[in-house]
């Protein structure tokens, strides 16, 4: 039976979250901003980042998997995207729930350079800097922590826990 440790509560997150919105706003006054959530455990804190955001904002999704139902990244991010609008010239912010070996994330910059957007900045939920295999540059970052296998607020286990309002480290 797997055991769950608090690591955020529910308000601990919204405040991370208003505390964020309120740097990318400021950073992107008087500018339309394109926010791409990466699917899919990034659902939750994009949708609450969105709604706090005092800048236009426009919402695409693409989605990366690295770890299918394992605890450990396979080093080899599948990369699925079908974005609706033409990225070029724009600000682009890609939003993650959490990155670990930042292998992903370098795959979907490198893919989304090829689009010649004016910037790409990202902003994580959760920095975790454990297992990091490549230098990513995180522009935003709610939580950093060294390890732990974490869950809830989007993030999973085999597709279980994204609905915790909370996260927790998830003690097999």
């Amino acid at each position: 039976m797997a055991e769950l440790t608090n690591i955020l509560t529910q308000g601990d997150l919204e405040k991370i979250v208003s505390s964020l919105a309120r740097k990318i706003s400021s950073d992107y006054q008087g500018r339309e901003l394109v926010c791409i959530g990466v699917l899919k455990g990034a659902f939750i804190f994009l949708a609450d980042l969105v709604r706090k955001l005092t800048v236009p904002v426009t919402v695409e999704f693409l989605q990366a998997s690295s770890y299918g139902s394992g605890t450990c990244s396979s080093g080899e991010p599948e990369l699925t995207c079908n974005l609706s609008i033409d990225m070029k010239g724009k600000d682009l912010l890609l939003v993650e729930d959490i990155v670990d070996t930042g292998l992903t994330l370098e795959r979907i910059i490198d893919y989304l350079k090829t689009l010649h957007p004016d910037s790409i900045k990202v902003c994580a939920l959760i920095d975790k800097r454990e297992r990091r295999d490549v230098r990513v540059a995180i522009d935003y970052a709610g939580h950093v922590t060294d390890r732990g296998f974490l869950v809830g607020f989007g993030l999973d286990h085999a597709e279980k826990y994204r609905n915790l309002p909370g996260i927790f480290q998830l003690n097999l």
